[in-house]
């Protein structure tokens, strides 16, 4: 028997949770489905655990350098009692998003979602039907195509661990490893990053990530650049990780091994039954978030191949344009503003807008301010190591063009700037903005 809906939307995250309480507040019938805990992969697998862990990490690299300064005596990270400070965060969440659901009236079923045609998908023993069909599945490990590549821990399974082990190899230097890498230094961990090209965090300002690297060093951190991992063998309890640089061959023995290698769309669904086409990135849609080749599916988020890049606002942007777009037809463009990035490491690094690369190819009379800011009050008084800015100017315009931050304070400073971007203000009215004082914030009109 086949049971039939207005929507079926794949995934309980923000990207498929939007579209699925709209049209169900618009009178549709839904169905929603997820082969996983409800709930989504930021809330409960991403970044708010993942900041609870920071926040620890931030207060044993505020109390080492603080140490002689006024704070004496030293701390450490329990961590299987911070593990389950983190769980009083998640636990309730797969609960809680399906009692919701059902308040709205909106069916639910647990399991893996695949096409039987363009408009059908069966999950375990369920044949459902769907007038429109949302594809809201978010991200997964990419694939490594080594040997032993199974014996890799994935960020999930990182975020569960009741024992952080003595030895941790990170395979990739983007986000996950950089964070991960940091918690679980300050945790006591002995922490090496495996990066295969001779660029880290390449999304960022490469100055500024050339003086993390360095001072992850001093914390504990070893990044290896130009490093390419070939295979894990596993020794006992033990792995041995296998690298090569300029022909050279290298091993590191690990009682750990995580891939941050990056992530790409979770799209393990038949999609060729569905006439559903994808690329590299995700589903392939048009301006309106809706399937170039099926015109019942739409895709948002990680799962779906469009210019905006793979963080939550974007996909809580592309979700609205997708329930917008299903109750009153297409006329709704997903739009990507300039949206901050941050990487959770201690100190933070931020960046938002052009690049200095970027700006210079642009044509426009650019400046570069950059300094460090360990001199200056707002970091001195916390004794950090390391605190610097660049600040891209269109000089003729008179406006910011682009902004990098690496500190304490950059993931809150990033967002001043994402605002004085997306409405142009000229370098003027943010000399003139009356900050409270003294806050990180009120140093702005230094930089520009």
């Amino acid at each position: 028997m086949v049971k039939e809906y207005d929507l079926l939307v794949v995934g309980t995250g923000t990207a498929g949770s939007i579209p699925a309480a709209k049209c169900r507040e618009a009178g549709w019938s839904v169905a929603i489905i997820d082969d996983r805990p409800f709930g989504g992969t930021c809330s409960q697998r991403g970044c708010d655990p993942k900041k609870v862990l920071v926040g620890a990490a931030e207060i044993m690299d505020w109390n080492r350098r603080m140490n002689g300064k006024g704070i004496q005596g030293d701390s450490k990270i329990d961590w299987p009692e911070l593990m389950n400070f983190k769980r009083t965060f998640t636990e309730s969440i797969p609960d809680d998003t399906e009692e919701k659901f059902k308040k709205l009236g909106i069916d639910r079923y647990h399991g893996k979602a695949y096409f039987e045609s363009e408009t059908e998908l069966r999950v375990g023993p369920d044949m459902l039907k769907g007038k429109k069909i949302v594809i809201a599945t978010g991200a997964e490990p990419v694939k490594m195509g080594f040997d032993g590549e199974e014996y890799m821990m994935t960020s999930d399974e990182f975020l569960e661990l009741d024992q952080l082990p003595k030895h941790i190899v990170f395979v990739g230097g983007g986000f996950i490893s950089f964070e991960f890498a940091h918690i679980a230094a300050r945790a006591g961990s002995d922490v090496h990053i495996l990066h295969r090209s001779d660029q880290a965090l390449k999304h960022f300002d490469q100055d500024l990530v050339d003086q993390l690297i360095h001072y992850s060093k001093e914390v504990g951190v070893h990044v290896h650049l130009e490093v390419g991992v070939n295979g894990i063998e596993k020794d006992g309890s033990s792995y041995i990780v296998k690298g090569e640089k300029d022909d050279r061959e290298s091993q590191w023995l690990a009682d750990l091994v995580v891939h941050g290698a990056g992530r790409t769309a979770a799209l393990d669904m038949n999609l060729e039954k569905g006439n559903v086409e994808r690329d590299k990135q995700g589903v392939c849609v048009n301006e309106y978030m809706q399937s170039i080749s099926n015109p019942h599916v739409y895709a948002a988020g990680d799962a779906s191949s469009t210019d905006g890049p793979p963080l939550t606002p974007i996909a809580v942007k592309e979700a609205h344009a997708v329930a917008t777009n299903l109750v009153d037809g297409n006329h709704e463009k997903a739009e990507y503003p300039v949206v901050p990035s941050v990487v959770f490491t201690v100190p933070k690094l931020a960046s938002v807008g052009m690049s200095e690369q970027e700006a210079k190819k642009s044509g426009k009379k650019v400046v570069i301010n950059h300094d460090n800011m360990t001199e200056w009050f707002t970091y001195r008084r916390t004794n950090e190591g390391v605190a610097a800015y660049k600040i891209i100017i269109d000089e003729e315009n008179d406006i910011v063009l682009g902004a990098h931050f690496l500190g304490g304070e950059a993931d809150e400073l990033i967002n001043y700037f994402s605002m004085a971007i997306r409405f142009q203000l000229s370098l003027q009215e943010l000399k003139e903005l009356p900050f409270a004082y003294p806050t990180a914030a009120s140093d702005i009109g230094y930089m520009v």
